[in-house]
């Protein structure tokens, strides 16, 4: 029974996996009154939730403490304060429990989830708030085939967002102004499309959605717009890694990956390929603990483990870096 902590950024949450089950995956997400995360206050409060979600883990897994034979922990990439705030408390229930702990990437969790709905040697197409990545297991690693140059797409829906004031997160709220737009047949309005073979940019939509918006076009008209431009573009990068590297399998991970319309995109292109399309549930896209317990377990089974004390942050740790040993 392995058990699993996420806290890169503004989600603390507690996951337990055994056999490939995942158990429990409870969490608690920091929602800031205004404006987008505070890593500081962000790790605050994973300081403070950790012992109820992990009490609340154990709980909805039906199972005690002393049966944890491991702890996984996301520690990279993330914002530094959230993930030092998991790390010590992963640290001090491995000193409790006695055992190790096993540093997961939590980009890298996203694609084995993903591959526990079926897919087999898949791309991925990760979509989250800080990461957009074109991602697939070429040689011992996870090779990025394709990446934003300047800002996620998370974050760039979020700063559009904020701009329309609506609070963090406001990816949910922009697709529900997205699906208003369409279905009162509002015009689509030209936004720059910019994609440099496998790599995307969102910085130049951002200045013309500002624009445009200080010139008085609806909220509506520019979240539709935003959504189809910005999609398109990952759809398109996402097209060209499967073409290269003659891939049959598209997963979608990570909290963006929730959008319908993106799935919607992603499912049409795979049918006009011929290739296969997954997509794991809702709550194994948003930032969880039962992706890094999954993860764990297979990097556990396959002897990837540190005593806990030698274990720390990488928050700046790319996809690319990491070979690995349990495939």
């Amino acid at each position: 029974m392995i058990l699993g902590i996420e806290c890169t950024a503004h989600t603390f949450g507690v996951g337990i996996v055994q056999k490939r089950k995942v158990l429990a995956n409870i969490k608690d997400m920091y929602k800031p009154e205004k404006g987008g995360i505070v890593p500081i206050e962000a790790a605050k409060h994973h300081s403070q939730v950790a012992p109820f979600i992990y009490a609340q883990a154990l709980a909805a897994a039906k199972t005690d403490e002393t049966k944890i034979k491991a702890i996984a922990l996301s520690n990279a990439p993330g914002l530094a304060p959230c993930l030092l705030a998991g790390l010590r408390f992963a640290q001090g229930k491995a000193h409790e429990l006695k055992v190790p702990i096993i540093p997961v990437n939590h980009c890298i969790s996203h694609l084995e989830i993903g591959q526990n709905e079926g897919a087999k040697d898949p791309v991925l197409l990760y979509v989250s708030g800080a990461n957009t990545q074109v991602i697939a297991y070429l040689g011992e690693r996870y090779r990025v085939f394709g990446e934003t140059l300047d800002i996620g797409v998370g974050n760039f829906i979020d700063k559009f967002a904020r701009l329309i004031d609506i609070p963090f997160p406001g990816g949910p709220k922009v697709e529900l102004l997205a699906l208003e737009a369409k279905k009162h047949e509002m015009p689509y309005i030209e936004l720059p499309y910019s994609i440099k073979g496998m790599d995307v940019s969102f910085s130049g939509m951002q200045t013309k959605l500002v624009q445009l918006f200080d010139q008085g076009v609806g909220a509506e008209e520019l979240a539709f717009s935003l959504q189809e431009t910005a999609f398109a573009m990952l759809v398109e990068a996402a097209e060209r890694a499967l073409a290269h590297t003659k891939k049959k399998e598209l997963v979608l991970g990570g909290g963006v990956a929730c959008n319908f319309r993106l799935q919607e995109m992603c499912k049409i292109m795979c049918s006009e390929r011929k290739a296969k399309f997954f997509c794991p549930a809702r709550e194994f896209l948003v930032d969880n603990a039962g992706m890094i317990a999954y993860t764990g377990e297979l990097m556990f089974n396959a002897g990837v483990k540190e005593k806990a004390e030698n274990v720390d942050i990488k928050p700046r740790e790319r996809t690319d870096e990491i070979i690995i040993r349990w495939k």
